[in-house]
């Protein structure tokens, strides 16, 4: 109830036991009679209204999201006036969506509203809140229907052609350079025999046709199993462009992985940042195959957040005893320090295949590189998004 109504009551009240006239105290009795229905009403109609909020909960930065909103009064009484209020997380929307409406007893509103997600992120859709109050405003009541949903808006993945992986497990599905790394199972073509070619290689049908001896070229090919170890520890990235260094690593891990996945590969992930649902770090995502598992990882690199916590060092030391033998290591972070270094050469003497990977801006790169060449470690510097086209050759 209303300071201003309390006033209007007490007035009231004098003004009816001093000037004892009909008229006042007429519209003293028709003030509460008003109060008490309205309040009865607008609490019994608020009651019988029932939302479902509907969306494409997964999208891309840039895609346009409809959000649909179904309000439905199951009750006899009509709503009055209900003003509708939608939270809305900045990076997606306006702030927020409002809208005031009419409904009657057991009648259905739809109303629609766009969010343009700009970003990755992990967003809240809501809660929702009701008001409604009686006709002459006299009161106000507010009701806020249960939790948010959620929208995931995944990062960017750029498509690339070759990044060039290192690998040492033979006959798999992907293409490789490396001949003694054949695989059988893939022919590519025929040739004469020549001294010292195995007599398992002898094509005798075509032998049969030409009247000479014919051997199988087989296509080169290798089995890529990998997995990204994505740095986001804020200490290790340049102090004042960490936002878009930090962002450009998540979609360098974003598109190895597609790339990865798009080849019939399997790929992990291990990322040391903070999870959007609290989830403790280091997250970690094994090696699987699949377009569902591609997502999985989609919706981690969605949620991560960069932080200061635990080390990437920390995360090599305690992931690299736990891969199997041959598996190719990226490392994505923002620089590259002894201690690293130290990690990643660990790896290698290890049996695992390291590739380090440095986005945004880095101090001397060309010296870290010559240092990690030294110990067979592939080294990439990406200092923005356009130049991941080296990758796209």
């Amino acid at each position: 109830m209303g300071i201003k109504y309390l006033y209007l009551v007490f007035f009231l009240m004098v003004a009816a036991a001093l000037f004892q006239a009909d008229a006042v105290l007429t519209a003293l009795y028709f003030l509460v009679g008003a109060f008490a229905i309205g309040r009865w009403w607008s609490r019994r109609a608020l009651a019988g209204v029932q939302f479902k909020r509907t969306f494409v909960n997964r999208v891309f930065p840039g895609e346009q999201v409809r959000v649909r909103l179904e309000l439905t009064n199951t009750s006899r009484l009509p709503v009055l006036w209900l003003r509708i209020r939608e939270s809305l997380p900045v990076g997606v929307g306006v702030g927020q969506f409002q809208e005031v409406a009419f409904l009657a007893g057991r009648q259905t509103r739809v109303f629609e509203y766009m969010l343009w997600p700009k970003r990755r992120g992990y967003y809240p859709i809501g809660p929702l809140s009701l008001y409604s109050g009686d006709v002459l405003g006299l009161l106000d009541d507010q009701r806020c229907e249960g939790a948010p949903d959620s929208l995931t808006v995944y990062p960017k993945v750029v498509p690339l052609s070759q990044p060039r992986l290192p690998s040492r497990m033979p006959t798999g599905n992907v293409r490789h350079t490396q001949p003694i790394y054949e695989d059988p199972n893939r022919i590519l073509g025929k040739r004469d025999y020549v001294v010292g070619d195995s007599l398992r290689r002898v094509d005798w049908k075509s032998t049969a046709n030409l009247g000479r001896l014919q051997v199988k070229q087989y296509e080169p090919s290798i089995s890529l199993e990998t997995m990204v170890l994505l740095n986001l520890c804020r200490a290790d990235y340049d102090t004042q462009r960490w936002i878009d260094a930090t962002e450009l690593a998540v979609v360098v891990a974003a598109s190895l992985a597609n790339w990865i996945i798009a080849r019939k590969q399997s790929v992990g992930l291990c990322a040391n940042g903070k999870d959007a649902l609290d989830a403790p770090a280091p997250l970690n995502v094994p090696m699987r195959t699949g377009r569902a598992h591609l997502m999985r990882i989609l919706d981690v690199l969605a949620r991560i957040e960069a932080a200061d916590g635990l080390s990437c060092e920390d995360v090599l030391r305690r992931e690299r005893d736990r891969l199997p033998w041959g598996t190719t290591l990226v490392v994505i972070s923002g620089k590259a320090g002894d201690v690293l270094f130290d990690e990643l050469f660990a790896a290698q003497r290890a049996g695992l295949n390291t590739v380090m990977v440095l986005c945004g801006p880095v101090a001397r790169f060309d010296e870290a590189c010559q240092r990690a060449r030294r110990f067979g470690i592939e080294a990439w510097h990406i200092p923005s998004e356009r130049d991941m086209d080296v990758w796209r050759r």
